[in-house]
């Protein structure tokens, strides 16, 4: 089988598994009542989402991996096992940061507070799972101490710190994607373009014989985030919840080590980024400041959301953004 044709397969599967799983999940965590809570802190208008079923994202996760695993067996049998490889790591090191998304989610509700896990815990928890994902990709696939630095075509000899480098890049994204998650469609959205990035990507590194493991990265990625904004898309009748997005992060972050270039997310996932600076500067700031504000509220789209802007003009905007910055980085980052 063509492995475009496997990828679009799989899209398609995943797609449908996805909007399936979700029209008979949402009514069993409604009864279950694992609805959101809403932080006091937080826009007063996002108070009538409290009680919005949360933890969706295992509508995604669980096609996502069954059609991820099944897809590995084929490319193992076809272009041998070691061509398999990044991509199983990859889905686990995806699953590991659902794991760790789904019992903070649970914390949260067991406590009825938007608060699970501290950040401490989260932080070890990520760094094992970003440990064993580099530890398994260097015995197998060879160690890696240098970065490619894209548009500039060049790497940089870190030695030693390339581990150090590599568990900050990890950590750093997955949480980034968990920020993004703050407005209905937005996570999604954006994650369903950086599957469309990889699925590029694929062929643009392999040429006419596509990278099998990227390619089908891309198409779990579109499948279940298409699917998932189904149900998500402004305005959401469930949110995927840290399970999700730290699920979603996980692959993201994964798939541009498979492609030996952690770099390039730092463009076509510009928006994630965003989020977590918008955080760092409004937390310095305030503390600098001794309590003034350098926006009306972090992460940056709540800022727009106070500045007027509507939640769906900001997944417009932001996927836009998204939308060029990954033609760019196709264009000019990839080799």
């Amino acid at each position: 089988m063509d492995k475009s044709i496997l990828a679009v397969a799989a899209l398609a599967v995943v797609f449908l598994a996805t909007v399936l799983i979700l029209k008979k999940l949402i009514p069993i965590l409604k009864s279950r009542k694992m609805g959101q809570k809403i932080l006091e802190i937080g826009p007063r208008w996002h108070k009538s989402k409290e009680g919005t079923p949360t933890m969706g994202g295992i509508a995604f996760i669980i096609p996502a991996v069954t059609v991820g695993i099944l897809a590995c067996v084929y490319i193992a049998l076809t272009d041998g096992v070691r061509a398999s490889l990044p991509l199983v790591f990859t889905l686990g090191l995806g699953l590991a940061g659902g794991l760790i998304g789904c019992v903070d989610d649970l914390a949260k509700l067991r406590k009825k507070q938007n608060e699970g896990l501290t950040a401490p815990q989260k932080f070890v928890l990520q760094v094992l799972a970003a440990g064993l994902y580099l530890l398994g990709m260097g015995l197998v696939l060879g160690a890696e101490t240098a970065v490619y630095i894209p548009f500039v075509g060049k790497t940089l000899e870190l030695g030693i710190f390339y581990w150090v480098f590599a568990v900050f890049m990890i950590t750093g994204i997955m949480n980034s994607v968990n920020l993004t998650d703050g407005i209905d469609g937005l996570c999604s959205s954006v994650t369903l373009l950086g599957g469309v990035f990889f699925a590029v990507a694929a062929f643009l590194l392999g040429g006419v014989e596509p990278d099998g493991g990227l390619l089908t990265l891309g198409a779990l990625l579109v499948g279940g985030c298409a699917g998932f904004l189904v149900y998500n898309f402004y305005p959401a009748r469930v949110f995927m919840g840290d399970t999700g997005s730290l699920f979603l992060g996980g692959l993201v972050i994964g798939g541009v080590f498979m492609m030996k270039n952690p770099l390039i997310v730092l463009v076509f996932g510009f928006w994630y980024v965003l989020e977590t600076v918008s955080v760092i500067l409004q937390v310095g700031f305030f503390k600098l400041t001794h309590g003034k504000r350098l926006f009306k509220m972090s992460p940056i789209h709540h800022h727009f959301e106070k500045c007027g802007w509507s939640e769906i003009k900001i997944v417009a905007v932001a996927s836009a953004v998204t939308a060029v910055l990954a033609t760019v980085a196709l264009l000019f980052g990839v080799n």
